[in-house]
């Protein structure tokens, strides 16, 4: 990793993702979590400040690990143990069925290996726990989707492998999780990239 993606990157993406738009979307995807939350795609904690009292420990992945320094204010202010397990969400070290809910957001678009990574989400998750996930991705607009098709490539050079046209339905219907809800919308901003996906999945 260099260090447009270690040490550049982080801080655009916090830049970014902290509109007023997706902090509320934040808020209604975080709001029913409790216990034990992994988070897929930590990043700098843009979801930290939206955490219930009901969450007592999450255990965060990610592989820029300059979010921990852009995070430390935001863990500090909502009082939560924070333990960082690792770089990478297709190879999670945690037991089977360890953890009550799983947090995702903005993170689907760019793991390489998404359909390994979401396996692990199955494998560790709890029965009758939920994966709590906010991504970009798809439009139905087949002219925007086209538009996606053809600029993913260099939004994946920009943005640390970022797919403008992963459908995260699709990817979450396939893992063997249970898509319990769903709401779909363009939100503010070009709308190759303003198509956010909020749903919530559970393991039977």
């Amino acid at each position: 990793m260099g260090i447009y993606e270690s040490a550049v990157l982080p801080r655009i993406i916090d830049k970014l993702l902290s509109s007023a738009e997706l902090s509320r979307l934040r808020q209604e995807l975080c709001r029913d979590l409790s216990g034990t939350v992994l988070e897929i795609g930590f990043g700098s904690g843009l979801n930290v400040p939206h955490l219930p009292s009901a969450v007592d420990r999450l255990i965060a992945i990610d592989p820029a690990t300059l979010g921990r320094k852009l995070a430390a204010e935001r863990i500090e202010k909502r009082g939560i143990r924070v333990d960082y397990l690792g770089l990478d969400g297709a190879d999670i070290d945690l037991p089977d069925e360890s953890v009550d809910h799983v947090l995702c957001t903005m993170t689907l678009c760019t793991i390489p290996d998404v359909r390994t990574a979401l396996s692990e989400v199955n494998r560790v998750l709890k029965k009758g726990g939920s994966f709590a996930f906010l991504e970009h991705g798809r439009s139905p607009d087949s002219k925007v989707h086209a538009r996606q098709r053809r600029l993913t490539p260099l939004q994946k050079r920009l943005f640390g492998g970022c797919h403008l046209d992963r459908d995260p339905i699709e990817l979450v219907s396939a893992s063997g999780l249970t898509l319990e809800s769903s709401a779909a919308r363009y939100e503010r901003g070009p709308r190759i990239m303003s198509y956010f996906t909020r749903g919530i999945a559970r393991k039977a």
